[in-house]
């Protein structure tokens, strides 16, 4: 696999579009940093990592539906940052994602973090991911 992000990406962008409640990808230091970002700012309910007899970890993610409309808080999931092409940006360039209504994942010197964070921080970093 190449670009295991974009692959963890589109397993959730596919749950989403299925509507599961539960999805499951195989897991990573930096995939456990994005699901915590997604956590905090509120587009998954819980995750929860898991070793198997062989030492592989997978993340499991319960995915957040409002209760009556039964709509995803996750809209759309887009990577911005591929191995072919990547994307940086300063605190200053930081991307808005539809006018701060979504956050861009980014990967900084200081840990990955929403483009909010960055700008409070004043760092830039590689962007990894809109989400909505």
């Amino acid at each position: 696999m190449t670009d295991p992000i974009s692959d963890f990406l589109t397993r959730i962008r596919n749950a989403v579009k299925a509507g599961h409640k539960v999805v499951e990808a195989p897991g990573s230091k930096l995939k456990m940093e994005i699901t915590r970002v997604l956590h905090e700012e509120g587009y998954i309910l819980a995750y929860k990592c898991d070793k198997n007899e062989k030492g592989f970890s997978t993340i499991k993610i319960a995915l957040k539906y409002h209760p009556e409309s039964k709509v995803c808080a996750i809209k759309d999931l887009q990577r911005a940052s591929r191995p072919g092409l990547r994307y940086y940006a300063s605190s200053k360039d930081m991307p808005k994602v539809l006018n701060g209504l979504g956050i861009a994942i980014v990967s900084t010197s200081k840990g990955i973090m929403t483009d909010k964070e960055a700008r409070a921080l004043n760092v830039g970093g590689e962007v990894m991911c809109y989400v909505y």
